[in-house]
């Protein structure tokens, strides 16, 4: 999720576990462990763009390291205050606020690789990574909580009421996922579409309004569900696969093919079209419903610029340069089934 979920959700658990003992202090502390697994964007810029998306959301991400990082930074804190609080209180604030972000994470496409090293990104795929509708209403809970006294019951019950409330949100996208998932195969029969799989993905900035994907052998097809109306076969966007455009470049120095199937898991398309390629990864969507139809161009890509089918420079993904053209106005209307 974006930065700012993360910070809250941090401090809502720092306050749940520590809140009437270390008063605001508890959700500071919290919010900052709950941004710490973040930190590995930084190696995008000290690395190859697609190692850095691999590395991203990796053994940050962890268990593992929500355990290694909660006593160094619980000895540390210890330290600073002098030994005034108790360490185990520290520890079981900074494990919990940690351990918490990946979890988050896990219900976004991108998903984590919370169980590190095995190789698996685990990802409900339910939940887009940046949505009001669950960030709001749980950061103003937990402001609220903030301004009342350490030992008030009413503090502890509306920080309480955020996390509840954000857990069930999280349930609540996964259950809608299934549900549009299960009738996913009826949307594109008078398409003739004869889908081999289906990918059901939330768009931007809610959970009432869901890309499905089908696939076949050479293409995508991409159609959109709104919660408030039924699905509109004439939305459908045609992507083609061209697989092997991909497998057909080569790489100076090492080959990154193999990985971005990996990061992809599959879902990928390819346009060979100019001097950069590109690899678009059709699980974060497209943009033709949040552009009015000004662009049908993949959310999320990777541009290897080549020179005689050899990439010499590879550009990692940039969604947010794609919001100058968003027209929030049709496309909201389009969430709500207009």
């Amino acid at each position: 999720m974006d930065s700012l979920t993360q910070i809250i959700l941090g401090a809502a658990v720092g306050e749940a576990v520590a809140g009437k003992k270390l008063g605001n202090k508890a959700a500071m502390w919290g919010a900052i462990a709950g941004t710490i697994p973040d930190l590995d964007v930084i190696i995008r810029h000290f690395s190859h763009p697609i190692q850095g998306a691999l590395m991203h959301r990796g053994f940050s991400h962890s268990i593992v390291f929500a355990l290694i990082a909660a006593p160094i930074l619980a000895w540390l804190v210890d330290k600073l205050y002098k030994n005034h609080y108790d360490i185990d209180l520290w520890r079981k604030l900074f494990f919990l606020s940690i351990v918490t972000h990946p979890m988050l994470d896990v219900f976004t496409s991108y998903g984590t690789q919370f169980f590190w090293p095995f190789e698996l990104r685990w990802t409900f795929n339910s939940v887009f990574v940046v949505d009001p509708l669950y960030t709001v209403p749980f950061g103003l809970l937990l402001l609220v909580a903030l301004f009342l006294n350490r030992e008030s019951k009413l503090r502890r019950k509306l920080n309480w009421t955020g996390i509840i409330y954000s857990c069930i949100y999280l349930i609540w996208g996964v259950v809608v996922k299934l549900v549009i998932l299960s009738d996913s195969d009826n949307y594109f029969t008078n398409t003739k579409i004869n889908a081999e799989r289906t990918l059901v993905t939330p768009m931007p900035f809610t959970s009432f309004y869901w890309m499905v994907m089908a696939e076949n052998e050479d293409n995508y097809f991409i159609g959109y569900k709104s919660l408030f109306s039924s699905f509109n076969e004439k939305d459908v966007q045609t992507y083609s696969k061209n697989h092997d455009a991909l497998e057909l470049t080569k790489w100076q120095g090492k080959d990154y093919t193999k990985t971005l199937k990996f990061l992809t898991k599959g879902y990928y398309s390819v346009d060979d079209s100019s001097d950069t390629l590109k690899v678009y990864d059709l699980r974060f969507g497209e943009l033709s419903t949040l552009t009015n139809y000004a662009s049908n161009e993949p959310l999320f890509s990777y541009g290897m610029v080549i020179d005689n089918r050899i990439v010499n420079k590879t550009i990692g993904p940039n969604p947010r340069s794609h919001l100058k053209d968003a027209n929030f106005e049709v496309y909201f209307r389009k969430v709500f089934g207009e």
